[in-house]
This record gives C-alpha cells, sequence and structure tokens, in this order.
C-alpha cells in the first residue's frame, strides 16, 4: 500500500456511492429502538432539538405505518446529503400515493387514516410518497440548518 503525501488532498468523488448513517430491516419489535437509534444519528449529523424530535416522530409514524400497512416488515436507509438528512423507508404493503396524505388534519373520532403520514408531512421539510415495484417508499427530509431542501 502506497500513501501519496505530494499535492492538495482530493475531494469525496460526488459519484462514488455514500454509506448510510443507518441502514436496517424493522418489525414491530424493533419500532422502540429504531426510534432511539434514529435520534442518535440525526444528532451525529448536526440535526439540533427541536428538529431532531420532530424528525425522530415523524421516522417513527412511517415506520409504523409501513410494519401495519405494508406486510409486517419494512426497510429503513437513514443519509446524509447536501445537508439534508434523508431517510427512506420502504415495505412490502399493496402501497399507496401522496394522496394518502389528507389536506388537512384527520379527526380523530371520524376514523379516517393517514394521520401519520399526516403528520410526519407537518413536522419535515419534506415528504415524498411514491409506489415502488411492490409497496411503497416513503423519504422523509430534513435540511440540517433548518431550511427546506429542494
Amino acid at each position: 500500500m502506497s500513501v501519496r503525501t505530494d499535492g492538495p488532498p482530493r475531494e469525496p468523488d460526488p459519484q462514488a456511492p455514500r454509506k448510510p448513517l443507518l441502514e436496517l430491516s424493522f418489525g414491530v419489535e424493533d419500532l422502540p429502538g429504531l426510534r432511539l437509534r434514529v435520534g442518535e444519528c440525526a444528532a451525529e449529523a448536526g440535526l439540533p432539538e427541536p428538529r431532531r424530535s420532530d424528525f425522530v416522530l415523524a421516522v417513527h409514524e412511517v415506520a409504523c405505518n409501513a410494519v401495519e400497512h405494508g406486510g409486517g416488515r419494512g426497510h429503513l436507509v437513514l443519509e446524509r446529503a447536501d445537508g439534508t438528512l434523508h431517510c427512506r423507508v420502504t415495505d412490502e404493503g399493496p402501497g399507496c400515493t401522496a394522496d394518502a396524505v389528507p389536506a388537512d388534519a384527520p379527526g380523530e373520532l371520524t376514523g379516517e387514516s393517514g394521520r401519520g403520514l399526516w403528520l410526519s408531512r407537518q413536522l419535515t421539510d419534506r415528504l415524498d410518497i411514491v409506489p415502488g415495484a411492490v409497496g411503497v417508499v416513503v423519504t422523509l427530509m430534513m435540511g440540517l440548518s433548518g431550511g427546506a431542501p429542494d
């Protein structure tokens, strides 16, 4: 192995794959630990309070939806890119689209669904929902500096 010491340091290749801050598959028994681990990773990435707590709650709501409506299990990938935390949650359920998120807060007494997705959209800077090949892919984003990502 050789170490090059002459010349300026090389910048990381923007096309090189990034190592996720956190990647795990989960079921209902993993939800409490998932919440803790997402919070730890968000803190290490530099997300300040109270935005960190908002992000963790939003991720938890989406993970609970994956377990409840997406076949009992899900997969989470948390990454930092361009000053933003991205959390992608996938499941193998019947899927849904962004239309599943109510425009207004669903009433507790009416039995309307979508409260978790609605809350997640309120708590994060951006929430994307797209059907996957199987199931759904929900991506939550939170800018580390307090600004919403593009």
